[in-house]
């Protein structure tokens, strides 16, 4: 089995996910993804051998409108979610216009979005398909996902670095799932360090 179909296979066996993302489909946004810890956590649980994996953090679902990229879209799309799910803290984005809030250039899909995302195992995310498969998106790969690495990506390893520290410290993914590691990270010098 392929990393693909093994991440598939994880996602298609949680009845609660899966339960998610047959509300989210039924919505038939363009573009539109559930990524971040929903598979990223159900992924590392099921590789440490735990037989479930609670939806315990927000539920985030990514789109592409460009007509239809206003933060008070998202709102409502968040209450329709609300109504057909209660129990789910839904975050909804339309990533046509979250480069303005990560000053990052212009996304040209959700999954071109993803590739900014703060950790190369986090950048994945799945959809239902029309005929009831589902599909996996994952921009930076799967290695670190499957491989239980966390690692910073793009940017957040220069100059968002204290994002990322701040994000990781305060996730408490090590103490989660201890078989994690860490990758090591090779920060290019700074340009007053290269002139000495």
């Amino acid at each position: 089995m392929d990393d693909i179909s093994r991440i598939q296979s994880i996602i298609s066996s949680d009845p609660v996910r899966w339960r998610l993302l047959e509300i989210v489909h039924s919505l038939k946004l363009p573009d539109c993804w559930i990524g971040a810890g929903f598979v990223r956590n159900a992924v590392w649980d099921y590789l440490h051998g735990r037989v479930s994996s609670p939806v315990s953090t927000d539920v985030d679902v990514i789109w592409f409108n460009a007509e239809r990229c206003t933060p008070e879209e998202d709102a409502a799309l968040e209450a329709v979610l609300s109504g057909l799910e209660p129990t789910v803290k839904w975050s909804v984005k339309n990533q046509a216009r979250m480069h303005i809030q990560n000053g990052d250039e212009p996304y040209l899909c959700a999954i071109d979005a993803m590739r900014y995302w703060p950790e190369t195992a986090t950048a994945v995310a799945v959809r239902l398909r029309d005929e009831g498969s589902c599909e996996i998106a994952a921009p930076l790969g799967v290695d670190d996902l499957l491989g239980l690495v966390i690692r910073p990506a793009g940017r957040f390893v220069t100059e968002k670095n204290t994002i990322y520290q701040d994000r990781f410290k305060s996730k408490n993914w090590m103490k989660i799932w201890p078989q994690l590691s860490l990758a090591p990270i090779a920060v290019p010098p700074t340009p007053s360090e290269k002139a000495t």
